[in-house]
């Protein structure tokens, strides 16, 4: 094989490839519809001239025979008249138009079956067509079935591939690393500022309520006791007010204690004195 007609072989079958690739099918049902319509509207012409053809055919085939009929009329006329010279003459004539009638007979009858054939023809050509306009139809609308599925797998394969929601997930792993550095920092920049006890505070209100939050669950599941009911509202008020009063008296007493501890030592050093003086 030589070179030229390796390309050429070449060529063909990568233009038949591409043209095989850049086929749709609904445009290709769509046109070969088109061109059997444009089929049909031939054929129909020419089943159209086919028949006109036989109907003229026909009249001629009429004409003849009336022609025939009319010139024996006129050798029975001369028959009559006793001329029978002329009546030979007519039945003369009569002949051509019988062998004209007979040509023309064979003629129309063969034109009509052919033109019996071809109108069959035309109806099966019909049939066809609307049967593949039907089948077309179908066909269109199982490609953009098919269309449709593909595309429902095709988005069912994006969203079963992991790769975006590993990415979410890493995100979201770093976005709690930040928001951790920035809580670490805050409680640095507290305790160095000097408010400890605010942040102690605030450290021992979160544990409690979660403890709180952990004895109601608990109590909710049934693995604690229920709690106990608040005291009545005289004994809280009792509580609140005998407590400022045992603060009172409380330091009062001290009060006492210290003034007399002070009074016996000012009496311990005024004897001290005394005693240095009688020396």
């Amino acid at each position: 094989m030589g070179i030229f007609s390796r390309l050429a072989q070449l060529i063909k079958s990568n233009l038949n490839d591409l043209i095989s690739r850049s086929e749709d099918p609904e445009k290709m049902l769509h046109q070969i519809v088109l061109d059997m319509n444009t089929q049909l509207i031939e054929a129909k012409k020419q089943v159209a001239a086919s028949i006109a053809d036989e109907k003229r055919l026909y009249k001629q085939y009429e004409a003849e025979t009336a022609e025939a009929t009319e010139w024996e009329r006129r050798a029975m006329v001369a028959v009559r008249a006793g001329n029978e010279e002329l009546a030979k003459e007519a039945l003369a004539r009569k002949r051509q138009h019988d062998e004209m009638q007979a040509t023309l007979k064979d003629q129309w009858d063969k034109h009509k079956k052919n033109v019996d054939q071809l109108k069959q023809a035309l109806r099966l050509l019909n049939d066809k067509i609307e049967e593949a306009k039907r089948k077309k139809n179908v066909l269109v609308a199982r490609k953009k079935r098919a269309e449709a599925q593909k595309a429902i797998h095709e988005t069912m394969h994006g969203l079963r591939d992991q790769s975006a929601f590993e990415t979410f997930n890493r995100m979201e792993q770093k976005i709690d690393q930040i928001e951790a550095e920035a809580e670490a920092e805050s409680d640095l920049a507290e305790e160095y500022t000097g408010d400890v006890l605010a942040s102690q505070f605030s450290k021992l209100e979160r544990s409690a309520g979660a403890e709180d939050d952990l004895e109601a669950l608990k109590r909710k599941m049934g693995l604690a006791p229920a709690a106990t009911p608040p005291p009545p509202a005289e004994a809280v008020k009792a509580r609140v007010g005998t407590q400022p009063q045992a603060d009172a008296q409380t330091q009062a007493r001290a009060h006492e204690e210290a003034e007399l501890a002070a009074a016996l030592e000012e009496l311990e050093a005024e004897q001290q004195q005394a005693r240095k003086q009688g020396r």
